[in-house]
């Protein structure tokens, strides 16, 4: 029976029960590796109700640092018998399964084209623990002392983890310490004698990136960008923005000398309670934000379409999960984007930007700041679960200390009195954007009433049709110069001249470079665009004019970018090939690579068409 044989290079899935501490021992294994100078992306899949429910965990290593889902599973530790069956499907022939061999199992159980691994955890644990929640506990660290101990991951390494971890509690860090040596100790004498071809060798590929979350870093990036309001009702995946930015803002917006809080974060009763306090934020001056899900951008368009129609800045960091309804919660997608670029009725279009990874979501969180102060309008950063809730190796956050906040068009009183023309909703100088007060800027000068209802330049109530038609398409115009100031969408060019493209966003990035690479490596060359932000600039119709055939890969049934392209850039459906991804599990290289190949290969294939 064939082995795989792998060093710096495999895929490791844990599968435990949900309340069993085996997420702080999983993400111990991650961070041993990565200490090691080894790139790694883990990825924590839990159930979004009660104690008890499977739960797994998935750590890709990859010396060549691909961070996207590769697909396959090389080990399998499987702990929950609940999942066994689907567990022992998912290792690839030649792969290795662990599991805790207390209960014998029949063989019916084992697949003949894997290794297994047995190890008699809770029985060992039985024997050494008389506290039942220790025996739980003390088992995950032993399995993986065992594991570090058969892939050559140094004990040292993750004794050092430990200190970090339980500073100032000797005790525990005394007993985390015997349970790791005690599975190591098992391996060496028990295990050992079973050829085992994943291993772990110290190496210098990580350099000078960080491991973070997405959620995190967003928050930072809406303190650094200038966020003093944060309103939000809690919502799976969202909760640990606002979380974190309380934290980041108890540090970095707090007066030393007085301990004032030059911040306010409420946790509102409901979304539609959070984005009215946002707006009302937004409408007096203060860069506010909120954080959601879709469920709460559904409950949140009323108050959408306001802000849009009266020009009222703010943020919506919407962390995206499975839909529609309550869907899948603790599942990634990237299923909000119709709701979110059309939210509220009538003619309505929003600001998103797209970002791929923590570093990202900490630089558009700032600039979508600015944008909205900018735009004087809600602006969208449209993250996911797999960014946001799990820890991600990126480049590290960069930040410009003399940048200045981009405050847009606001008239100050020394402009009023000087005799500048104030008319709050009327175009001076072709961009759409008109000038705005804040309240209090002058006593009697500068004044304008805001409101939902139609109106003229000046902000009065008009139900005139010259009037509403001069505004909406003044509005147009606004989202047309937001297409020139978000962020701009990045191209890689093929090896080769080619007549394939392929578009691609957000938490997609990771598993499309790798995918990119094994096509070429097939002789398969495209053209590579990764689009940012929405509006589409100019350059996004251009790059698909220029190809035959453009794959759209996405993560969602219906094809929502796709859909986006084809309304905004009217450009023929016939040139946009859908790969689609929707299981609520990150999309993988593997998948990428096989549906464009498919394609290529059909259109390859395909009978000429008659003259």
């Amino acid at each position: 029976m064939s082995r795989i044989e792998a060093t710096n290079d495999f895929v490791v899935k844990f599968a435990n029960v949900n309340g069993s501490g085996s997420a702080s021992a999983n993400e111990l294994f991650a961070r041993a590796i990565l200490r090691m100078g080894v790139p790694v992306s883990p990825r924590n899949i839990f159930p979004s109700n009660i104690q008890g429910l499977p739960t797994w965990y998935e750590v890709r290593v990859c010396e060549a640092g691909w961070l996207g889902r590769r697909g396959g599973v090389d080990l399998m530790v499987a702990m929950n018998p609940q999942t066994w069956a689907q567990d022992v499907a998912e290792i690839q022939p030649g792969g290795y399964l662990f599991y805790d061999s207390t209960k014998p199992l029949p063989p019916s159980a084992f697949r003949p084209d894997i290794h297994v691994i047995g190890m008699p955890a809770t029985a060992i644990c039985n024997a050494t623990y008389d506290v039942p929640r220790e025996r739980t506990l003390f088992k995950n660290i032993l399995v993986l002392g065992a594991l570090s101990e058969l892939m050559g991951i140094e004990s040292a390494v993750i004794e050092t983890l430990f200190a970090e971890q339980y500073k100032g509690k000797e005790r525990l860090l005394d007993s985390n310490v015997r349970a790791l040596h005690a599975g190591r100790e098992f391996a060496r004498d028990h295990l050992s004698v079973q050829p085992f071809g994943l291993k772990v060798q110290p190496a210098d590929a990580v350099g000078d990136k960080i491991f973070l979350e997405g959620n995190a870093a967003t928050a930072l990036g809406c303190v650094y960008g200038g966020a003093t309001v944060c309103a939000w009702y809690p919502i799976t995946p969202s909760s640990s923005v606002a979380e974190a930015f309380e934290k980041y803002a108890a540090k970095f917006r707090t007066d030393p000398a007085t301990g004032e809080k030059r911040y306010a974060i409420v946790q509102a009763e409901d979304e539609i309670a959070s984005i009215g306090i946002i707006t009302g934020a937004g409408w007096n001056g203060a860069r506010a934000f909120t954080a959601t899900s879709g469920p709460g951008v559904s409950l949140m368009t009323e108050f959408l379409g306001l802000a849009y129609f009266a020009e009222i800045p703010f943020v919506v960091i919407d962390v995206q999960r499975g839909g529609p309804s309550t869907g899948m919660p603790t599942r990634t997608q990237q299923a909000d984007l119709l709701s979110s670029a059309y939210a509220s009725h009538g003619d309505t279009q929003h600001v998103l930007l797209l970002p791929e990874d923590p570093r990202e979501c900490f630089e558009f969180a700032a600039d979508a700041l600015d944008l909205a102060e900018r735009l004087q309008t809600p602006v969208f950063l449209m993250s996911d679960l797999d960014i946001g809730m799990n820890q991600r190796l990126c480049a590290p956050l960069v930040w410009d200390d003399a940048r200045q906040y981009d405050r847009g068009k606001v008239m100050t009183a020394e402009q009023l009195d000087a005799g500048r023309e104030f008319a709050r909703y009327k175009d001076v100088d072709g961009d759409g954007i008109p000038w705005r007060t804040l309240p209090g800027t002058h006593a009697s000068k500068g004044a304008y009433f805001t409101r939902g209802t139609t109106r003229n330049e000046q902000a009065i109530y008009s139900e005139r049709g010259d009037d509403y038609v001069r505004n909406v398409e003044r509005l147009k115009q606004k989202f047309a110069t937001a297409a020139l100031l978000a962020p701009q969408p990045l191209v890689r060019a093929a090896a080769q001249k080619t007549r394939l493209g392929v578009l691609y966003f957000g938490s997609t990035a990771p598993a499309m470079d790798e995918a990119l690479a094994s096509l070429t490596e097939a002789g398969i060359h495209i053209d590579a665009m990764r689009l940012r932000a929405y509006p589409f600039p100019p350059a996004v119709a251009e790059f698909i004019a220029a190809h035959d055939t453009v794959f759209v890969v996405e993560q969602n049934r219906d094809a929502q970018m796709r859909r986006l392209l084809i309304n905004e850039l009217e450009v023929a459906p016939s040139q946009l090939t859908k790969v689609l991804h929707f299981d609520g599990t990150p999309i993988t290289a593997r998948f990428i690579t096989d549906a464009i190949t498919r394609h290529v290969h059909a259109l390859a294939t395909a009978p000429r068409s008659a003259a």
